[in-house]
């Protein structure tokens, strides 16, 4: 084991890449609220280095959790000796990775495209490539889409935004964002996929027609750049921001536990080295300042949408607090509708409900820091898949997921369209 270890670290070193040989991913099914509280227990045992793909919720919901190969046998064994049932969801982490860089290395050998129709929506690209794509789409569609760098993440980048707009001033807007956990990547692909579509319907398709007649809708594809970029260059499963810890050897912050709502509350980690670890501060990280500041200073957004993946939900206020939100009824019936339009297209399956609800408490969230800012219609999507393949959903599912996803937020943004405040 400590030859693997070792191996591992050289690997790093040289390579600058992290590898993940002999990492599983178990799926573990608590019975009561006693085997609850042992799983959860484990985020505690730093040694162990667990990722919690899916965290603990409550009975009905497995618990995910990838296990480095130096902790398989520890894990194992607690929850075998304590009668936790659990299945092994990803037998070899590495073998599934080696396999997606071998279909990105091969698609990297087609020419370069030259334009949006030639770019290719059915595999996973670098963010320089998705920055280029951005750049082309304003080129092609000067009269309908802009790019607005609305700050630079922490490294630096632009944090680029896309406005969809048929002119006017300050009109009431649509905010979808993507890939604030880097390394979900479905979901920056499904965000250019969007991208595309929406200059492609316009004047095609009436609904999105009359949308945009009336409104402005503004994507901001790479969220996250620092992260989306050490996702491809050093480590897949990279979540968090890449800016330093003071005082702590562990990078970055969750930008989704980052946001000015129930800020430190249950749902968010203090430690720096956990997946969760909120920031020193509300808006501490660029990402996501920027983001309220543009988001303030605009002053009449509608609808705030924010996609991640996995496990298939669509979800909506609040994640902090069990009180529900006043709009609770109309939101329900809206996400119950966006849900049945997406799953008219291929049978997908996706629950829906308030956060703490549904999946688990959470402060510090995006979606429940715009509704409080009074945008009403805002949702959080967890894309494909529940759980085959968590965060390393084949690029063959990129365009069927985007694909049926958009049929949901069409249904939230003609809502929106229709039902002015």
């Amino acid at each position: 084991m400590r030859g693997l270890l070792a191996l591992t670290a050289l690997f790093v070193a040289v390579f600058g890449k992290e590898t993940f040989e002999g990492h599983q991913v178990l799926r573990i099914n608590a019975k009561n609220e006693a085997q609850l509280a042992l799983i959860k227990d484990l985020e505690d045992i730093i040694e162990f280095e667990l990722d919690f793909w899916r965290g603990v919720t409550d009975v009905a919901i497995p618990v995910d959790v990838r296990v480095p190969f130096h902790s398989l046998q520890s894990v194992k064994i607690h929850l075998e000796s304590n009668d936790i049932d659990y299945s092994i969801m990803i037998a070899d982490l590495q073998a599934m990775l080696d396999e997606e860089q071998s279909e990105m290395v091969s698609a990297a050998r087609a020419p370069e495209p030259r334009n949006t129709e030639s770019y290719d929506y059915a595999r996973y690209h670098p963010i320089n490539e998705i920055y280029s794509f951005q750049d082309m789409l304003v080129a092609e569609n000067p009269n309908i889409v802009s790019k607005i760098v609305i700050g630079q993440s922490y490294q630096g980048r632009p944090l680029n935004v896309l406005k969809f707009s048929t002119g006017g001033t300050n009109r009431p807007a649509i905010w979808i964002d993507t890939g604030i956990h880097s390394r979900e990547w479905v979901t920056q692909a499904s965000g250019t996929w969007f991208a595309k579509k929406i200059v492609t319907d316009y004047g095609r398709d009436a609904a999105l027609t009359a949308i945009l007649n009336k409104m402005d809708i503004y994507l901001e594809i790479v969220t996250n750049p620092d992260g989306y970029y050490y996702s491809h260059t050093s480590n897949r499963m990279w979540r968090k921001t890449r800016k330093p810890n003071p005082g702590s050897s562990c990078m970055g912050v969750d930008p989704n536990r980052n946001w000015d709502a129930g800020f430190g509350g249950a749902g968010a980690s203090s430690n720096p080295c956990s997946e969760t670890y909120r920031g020193p501060s509300a808006n501490s990280e660029s990402e996501v300042k920027s983001i309220v500041d543009f988001v303030k200073s605009h002053g009449n957004f509608k609808a705030f949408v924010s996609i991640h993946s996995y496990s298939q939900m669509l979800l909506y206020p609040y994640g902090y607090t069990r009180t529900p939100c006043k709009d609770e009824a109309e939101l329900h019936s809206l996400a119950k509708k966006a849900i049945t339009d997406l799953a008219s297209l291929y049978g997908t399956s996706y629950r829906y409900g308030s956060i703490i609800n549904t999946i688990y408490q959470a402060s510090g969230g995006t979606i429940d820091w715009s509704y409080n800012q009074g945008v009403k219609y805002s949702y959080t999507f967890e894309l494909r898949d529940t759980g085959r393949y968590g965060f390393v959903l084949p690029a063959n599912q990129i365009i069927p997921t985007a694909t049926e996803t958009w049929l949901a937020l069409m249904a939230i943004m003609d809502h929106t369209y229709k039902n002015p405040y």
